[in-house]
């Protein structure tokens, strides 16, 4: 399991709405990866949020955080906000935020698991029952998806294990002290070269 901060840190609405992009991004890479994917988004408003967290599990999570977190992310783009404005390029943090080495146990009152069909690795079989499972925290609406375990009590704990993870990224990042984590993380990548790169209102990658 990997746990990722994406930040816009001190930026513009326009990091927000970056932030925004690559979390969509993200999430279909995850998709097509079958990793699955679980994300809380944090100081939302109608641009994009201000931080998230996003939580991947699967085969493929190394893969896909080692490419999200190899530098700075860079959208150079005209600003959709602004159209005057002469600034072209927008700068988001995104690094790894190690997962806790134990989280709180969550009230079984708190979490709600539905259950559904989902497809099987590499997406090439349909699962015959109902296997996959959605655990909803009900108290903030967060939810996380398990598919990739042989039974549906294996797929409860995944689940769970991921919701909790999420759940507790969260809650550091509302503490005072990973504020300088979140300011640190988009200081850096504003300093440094850009890592992954992506261009124009379509959010297209560039290289």
């Amino acid at each position: 399991m990997r746990r990722l901060l994406l930040t816009a840190g001190r930026g513009p609405a326009e990091c927000r709405l970056a932030v925004k992009h690559a979390l969509q991004r993200i999430a279909d890479e995850a998709e097509l990866a079958d990793c699955d994917c679980a994300i809380a988004r944090g100081g939302a408003d109608r641009h994009g949020p201000a931080s998230a967290i996003v939580v991947l599990d699967g085969p493929a999570a190394d893969d896909i955080a080692r490419r999200w977190t190899q530098g700075s992310l860079l959208w150079a783009c005209r600003s959709p906000l602004r159209p005057h404005h002469q600034r072209k390029n927008w700068f988001i943090g995104v690094v790894d935020l190690p997962l806790s080495a134990q989280t709180a146990t969550l009230a079984a009152t708190d979490v709600r698991f539905e259950s559904f069909r989902a497809g099987g690795p590499g997406g090439q079989h349909q699962n015959k029952t109902e296997s996959a499972v959605r655990a909803v925290h009900v108290p903030s609406g967060l939810t996380a998806i398990a598919r990739d375990g042989r039974s549906q009590h294996r797929n409860k704990a995944l689940a769970l294990a991921r919701l909790a993870a999420l759940l507790d990224g969260r809650a550091r990042l509302a503490e005072a002290h990973h504020i300088s984590l979140i300011q640190a993380a988009h200081d850096r990548v504003e300093r440094g070269a850009a890592g992954l790169r992506f261009e124009g209102p379509a959010f297209r990658p560039i290289g």
